[in-house]
């Protein structure tokens, strides 16, 4: 693996490197989260998931929904990776009037399973999902990723139920906990307190990522993950909102802003020499 984690670490850099490019482009997008969630994107998609552009009518695929539908730029940018769109025409297209790229996943563009975005609705979705693989014995595996002020929607916690109740040990959730929403700190806006014994005493098994930007450790989780049976998994990924630049890091002013040519250029030499030092 410390081969492939090498390369996709590098990756999450290059990919990084698009979505700024998209959103200069389109003159919008939320680009603070679009960095917190890249690495587990990039390991999902190039480590986890049997899934790709040639067998998306295979229903024995794996099945994706980003439920923090924007953070959009980072999923078509690691869409159009793994082969299913064309990442010049996304960002020349992205936000433009009349545009199939628009700033929340969009089911008519290849390897969307649905639109999303509305938050609150992704669990909730793959619980349906999940359910209906056991009911059909297919080999499939669902996964999800929330944003940790998304978490403040009840519908979540009536999905959570219904993953235990059901014990869908098929499903994997990623909660992308990188502290910050757009209306500031998420502990001063709808504090989670202990978030892993909330989600376990709704049933999950729940895994902490020390380093949720990191490659290695979403590894090890989620095949921990593929491993648990009898119950749904949480992986808990704490993340850093902004990733890759100083000039983002952790700042909430940066949930949604477009650039400066100075911060375009300052976050560019950023991730390039974040990528060189791994």
């Amino acid at each position: 693996m410390k081969v492939k984690e090498h390369e996709l670490s590098r990756l999450a850099y290059d990919l990084r490197k698009d979505v700024v490019n998209m959103i200069m482009a389109g003159n919008g997008g939320h680009i603070g989260g679009d960095m917190s969630v890249m690495e587990t994107l990039v390991t999902l998609y190039f480590d986890q998931m049997h899934i790709s552009a040639e067998n998306m009518t295979d229903p024995n695929r794996d099945y994706f929904v980003l439920s923090k539908g924007h953070a959009v730029e980072a999923y078509y940018a690691v869409l159009a990776k793994k082969g299913f769109l064309d990442i010049n025409e996304v960002i020349q297209q992205f936000s433009q009037f009349g545009s199939a790229y628009i700033g929340h996943p969009n089911n008519q563009l290849p390897g969307i399973e649905m639109n999303s975005g509305s938050l609150g609705h992704g669990l909730p979705v793959c619980v349906g999902m999940a359910l209906a693989a056991k009911m059909d014995d297919r080999a499939s595996r669902v996964y999800t990723v929330m944003g940790d002020g998304e978490l403040a929607e009840g519908s979540i916690w009536e999905a959570a139920m219904a993953s235990h109740q059901y014990k869908l040990d098929n499903l994997c959730a990623v909660v992308d906990r990188n502290h910050l929403q757009i209306s500031g700190n998420t502990e001063d806006v709808m504090g989670h307190e202990d978030l892993h014994e909330r989600f376990r005493s709704f049933g999950w098994h729940v895994i902490d990522v020390v380093n949720g930007n990191s490659v290695s450790e979403l590894h090890v989780a989620f095949e921990e993950a593929k491993s648990t049976k009898g119950q749904p998994t949480v992986l808990i990924a704490n993340t850093v909102k902004g990733k890759g630049s100083s000039v983002m890091e952790d700042k909430v002013s940066w949930h949604h802003h477009v650039p400066s040519k100075e911060e375009y250029e300052q976050i560019m030499k950023d991730f390039e020499e974040r990528k060189e030092m791994l």
